[in-house]
């Protein structure tokens, strides 16, 4: 779930989907927000599956696990190092 298996491609893999997170990450956004731009991202690139909001949740959370990201003031953005 968290690195890709024989059953879980590269893409979907929650670390693949977590460095999307923080490429997107360039100022600080919504949560909305940056799903709307993952999702979008991903409808774009063919060779990608797309993901459900749940799973992007559970990148989230591992990110946050790891301190990659901080909420601050109702958004998301990358943590200060």
């Amino acid at each position: 779930m968290i690195l890709p298996t024989k059953r879980l491609g590269q893409d979907r893999a929650l670390l693949a989907v977590g460095g999307e997170i923080l490429g997107l990450l360039d100022e600080p956004k919504t949560v909305s927000r940056v799903w709307e731009e993952l999702k979008r991202g991903r409808e774009s690139c063919p060779d990608v599956a797309p993901i459900t909001f749940d799973w992007f949740v559970l990148a989230l959370d591992l990110l946050h696990a790891m301190r990659a990201v901080e909420w601050e003031r109702g958004r998301l953005r990358k943590a200060l190092p």
